[in-house]
């Protein structure tokens, strides 16, 4: 498992973590029941703070993304469902009107991010999950 972790990005460090757990899962590179290494482990191995890998893993248990096991690790959760929240799909819609908006000033045509759309959910997978 590899994680690339940026300081030079805008994004805070303990959310590149959430995304790539959420997107190496998406991938099918995670599955359930999976081990992650333990928070000392991966702070080690990106060169982070451990507070910062500790808030991340947190945050992904509170989403049900993982479950930690006393005594035995944290793994990705084996009954984790995808829900529909009304926060979160206003939230992404609002991102998404603004890459194109963004898209549109800067010449990309409308094909060009409805391909690169189609790309991502080839990626991960999507055209394929049950809901």
């Amino acid at each position: 498992m590899y994680f690339n972790i940026d300081p030079k990005k805008n994004v805070p460090l303990y959310e590149q973590i959430i995304h790539q757990v959420k997107e190496m899962c998406a991938k099918g590179l995670l599955k359930p029941e999976e081990k992650l290494p333990s928070v000392r482990e991966l702070s080690s191995q990106i060169v982070i703070n451990p507070n910062t890998v500790s808030k991340a893993y947190k945050e992904l248990e509170r989403q049900g993304v993982i479950m930690t096991i006393r005594g035995r690790g944290t793994f990705i959760s084996e009954d984790f469902h995808f829900t529909h929240d009304p926060r979160k799909s206003e939230a992404i819609k609002q991102a998404l009107k603004q890459a194109v908006i963004d898209s549109h000033y800067v010449g990309i045509e409308k094909e060009q991010v409805e391909s690169w759309i189609e790309e991502f959910y080839q990626e991960i997978g999507g055209e394929n999950r049950e809901s």
